[in-house]
């Protein structure tokens, strides 16, 4: 199960503009959990082997961010796929390669594309 969330706090929180604290205390978390993970500007990934391992991460990262504002927002997005292991990196891996079969499909439909 892969899941891809966010979360933030609102309200009267001692980091002003900044979330940058509150985010640092729900990463700390993740990978204080030992499930295979990922952090992007916007988003953490993570994988786990069910739905109970993975949303206690998510929980528990929400719950580090609570002191920081009044109020917590969470949007979460979750690949349910039963059996499948180490698609965090397999599906990117599957993206990457039909990016190259692409190109390499329109370099020779284009009689004038240099081989590269």
């Amino acid at each position: 199960m892969l899941v891809a969330f966010s979360v933030a706090p609102s309200g009267d929180g001692r980091s002003g503009d900044s979330v940058h604290d509150a985010v640092a205390a729900a990463v700390k978390v993740v990978r204080e959990s030992g499930l295979s993970h990922r952090t992007t500007s916007m988003f953490t990934e993570i994988e786990g082997p069910d739905w109970d391992s993975v949303m206690d991460v998510v929980k528990r990262a929400t719950e580090a961010v609570m002191p920081f504002g009044s109020r917590v927002s969470l949007v979460l997005k979750a690949d349910i796929r039963p059996g499948y292991t180490g698609e965090l990196d397999a599906k990117i891996e599957r993206l990457e390669k039909a990016i190259d079969a692409s190109a390499d499909g329109d370099a020779s439909a284009d009689g004038d594309a240099a081989a590269g």
